[in-house]
């Protein structure tokens, strides 16, 4: 098979595995104040605060495991890693599906932290794919693939959550080992033999992931731009329900429209746009666009008094999406293509360090100015004004790093895409894992 057409059917079939398994997450956010409030019996500022330490059970998981599975896929390939955290997934939606205690819900999100590691070597799955002149335009589909996600998977789980605040739960079961069965029989492994490394338990923990890449020291800056952008984002789908709920009045239904037309225009401008962009203007002021409108999205977030001015926002906010697949690009051409997994496994442990702080400040934030309506500090925006400020901070080191580093015109230090062969449908071939040292065979 000719390595292009490998190259695009390849393409395909992660883009279709990031797009079910955002599905799946997307089904459960529009209905889990309300299996909150069933569960507890209290109020939203109360379900929101255990939503946030949900959250933060999930992201702290994800934080300590992501440079081990980082480095697993540099070990022993993307496939495996990533067919693991589908199950891992699974058992997760099951585990919330059939709860009939918080602490339940505290267990599915335990295990699916651990394994939660699927966008991460997905990442590295495309980095390995993919040439670095076109990757922030590969990274952008991500992206994509990713909102599109976010536009089915809240529509069905609003919908869905009519009938019932746990029927989205089973449908995202379902979709997430339908997404394991897909990888199963069509993905095949991006990370030939001869490009694989030995592990290193040393790196494979999330202070000496970043540790091993301070040979590369604009990879440092670029991690915490990320580490900020990242702190600000995880409040949209975690604190966006109880705050519409709060301040609207939104059902289910609308909530998961909402989102879904939000992730309408974020996908736009990750698939459409930055690719374009990126080539017309260079990847820093792509990124430097991103973040500008993700910060003015979020501050009129907070002072909407009306629906026409929260969408309003939210249509601002769309554009910031370009931001993350600019971001990323720079990012992937810092390392080599052997480090692309350790990379993303950083990459992973930053994002989820933040998402064990923002959400959890978010939601502890939003109860504090909504658990007293009557008194003078009642303000529900207040969440998303302290979003704003961190991705002005995010902002002013991403500005910072490219013109330190001169990001725009850097070499590549990557080398070139691997196009992995495609096994016959259900008939996977897996590459054999060994170690070999004296292996110096090259890539295609």
């Amino acid at each position: 098979m000719q390595a292009a057409t490998r190259s695009r059917l390849t393409l395909t079939c992660i883009l279709v595995t990031i797009l079910i398994d955002m599905i799946g997450v997307g089904i459960i956010v529009p209905v889990l104040p309300e299996l909150l409030e069933e569960l507890t019996g209290g109020s939203v500022a109360e379900a929101a605060v255990i939503g946030g330490y949900l959250v933060f059970a999930y992201a702290f998981m994800q934080f300590v495991f992501s440079p081990v599975l980082g480095n697993l896929s540099d070990r022993f390939g993307r496939r495996p890693v990533l067919l693991l955290s589908l199950l891992g997934l699974t058992f997760d939606y099951l585990m919330m599906s059939i709860a009939p205690f918080v602490w339940y819900l505290f267990i599915g999100r335990i295990i699916a932290g651990i394994a939660g590691a699927a966008l991460a070597t997905a990442t590295a799955y495309m980095a390995d794919i993919t040439p670095p002149h076109k990757r922030t335009h590969r990274f952008g589909l991500i992206g994509a693939a990713f909102g599109l996600g976010f536009i089915i998977g809240p529509v069905i789980g609003g919908e869905l959550g009519e009938i019932g605040p746990r029927v989205p739960f089973f449908a995202a079961a379902g979709l997430a080992f339908a997404n394991f069965l897909f990888g199963l029989f069509v993905l095949p492994e991006s990370l030939p033999k001869s490009s694989r490394r030995k592990f290193n338990i040393k790196r494979a923990n999330p202070l000496g992931a970043v540790l091993a890449l301070k040979q590369y020291p604009s990879v440092l800056w670029l991690l915490a731009v990320l580490f900020f952008l990242q702190l600000a984002t995880q409040a949209l789908p975690t604190i966006f329900s109880y705050f519409t709920v709060e301040v609207f009045n939104f059902s289910s239904s609308t909530i998961g429209r909402t989102l879904g037309a939000f992730g309408v225009g974020f996908a736009f401008s990750q698939a459409v746009l930055a690719g374009p962009f990126s080539r017309g203007i260079g990847e820093p002021a792509v990124g430097i666009i991103g973040l500008l409108a993700a910060a003015a999205a979020f501050a009129g977030i907070a002072i909407s008094v009306d629906v026409y001015q929260l969408y309003l926002f939210i249509a601002v906010g769309t554009v910031s999406g370009l931001a993350p697949p600019a971001i990323n690009g720079v990012l992937s051409r810092q390392v080599p293509d052997n480090s692309q997994g350790e990379l993303q496994g950083a990459v992973n442990a930053a994002s989820s360090l933040a998402t064990i702080i923002g959400p959890l400040a978010a939601t502890q934030i939003f109860s504090y100015y909504t658990a007293a309506p009557d008194t003078g500090h009642y303000f529900p925006g207040a969440p998303f004004i302290a979003c704003s400020i961190a991705v002005a901070i995010a902002l002013l080191l991403f500005g910072f790093a490219a013109w330190r580093y001169e990001l725009g015109s850097r070499p590549s230090v990557a080398d070139h895409p691997h196009a992995p062969e495609m096994p016959p449908p259900g008939q996977v071939r897996v590459a054999p894992i060994e170690d070999d040292p004296d292996d110096d065979t090259r890539r295609d």
